[in-house]
């Protein structure tokens, strides 16, 4: 009897975390451009960078192709990093081909003039959690740089989840349908109303999702994008 009561007891909280269950955790792959200026001054350099993430959503550590629309006006070397020889403007573009053959580029239009400005980004990003069950899970979020290396993430008042919702744990993410790869912040304590947790050592542009998953059976259950202001 006391098997029988414990395997219901395992199908009922296996069923209360059932939503999308994917398993084709595949996203297209990306390269975010890093160390952006609006304008360079004339007979400077500036180093780029890129942040690439494969085709499941982890990041790699990749060696891209640089090429500028127009090397009279700036080119750019190997390693990225840019030269401005005339005032003008022109596409800088950041292209890598992985192993399956897939193609992701990024691209920059830059000027360049009298002196450097460079690119303003916000430190804060914002999204809504919504469920992927049956069983509320609810709330906006904010994500915003503190103590110039981490990042709070916070929920307000209409914050609401399922307190029946097995090992409810939070992650940041770069694949909407996977925690392989995602930074785990931690079980969820607080069901209803504002909280927030402090992520340590984690960049504003490193995640793309907040996902909620039923930890012990892998299984999501909500999600949200980060977007920008």
């Amino acid at each position: 009897m006391f098997r029988v009561l414990l395997f219901l007891l395992l199908t009922a909280l296996f069923t209360a975390c059932i939503g999308d269950d994917v398993v084709d955790d595949y996203v297209q792959p990306e390269l975010r451009l890093l160390g952006l200026v609006d304008t360079l001054e004339v007979g400077t350099t500036h180093q780029l960078a890129v942040n690439f993430f494969n085709n499941v959503g982890q990041m790699e550590n990749i060696r891209p192709t640089w090429t500028s629309s127009d090397d009279q006006v700036l080119s750019v070397d190997g390693a990225g990093l840019v030269t401005a020889h005339e005032v003008g403007s022109a596409m800088v573009t950041a292209s890598y081909e992985d192993e399956f053959g897939e193609q992701s580029t990024a691209e920059h239009y830059l000027s360049v003039g009298e002196s450097t400005v460079v690119t303003e980004t916000s430190e804060r990003r914002h999204g809504q959690v919504e469920t992927t069950s049956s069983y509320p899970l609810t709330g906006a979020f904010t994500l915003e740089v503190v103590d110039e290396t981490d990042l709070v993430l916070a929920f307000g008042e209409d914050y609401l989840a399922d307190t029946s919702l097995p090992g409810l744990y939070v992650y940041l993410s770069n694949n909407p349908r996977s925690t392989e790869g995602a930074l785990e912040i931690g079980a969820v304590q607080v069901f209803n109303g504002a909280h927030e947790y402090r992520i340590q050592a984690t960049g504003i542009d490193d995640y793309a999702y907040v996902l909620y998953f039923c930890k012990p059976f892998n299984i999501k259950v909500g999600d949200g994008e980060i977007l920008e202001e």
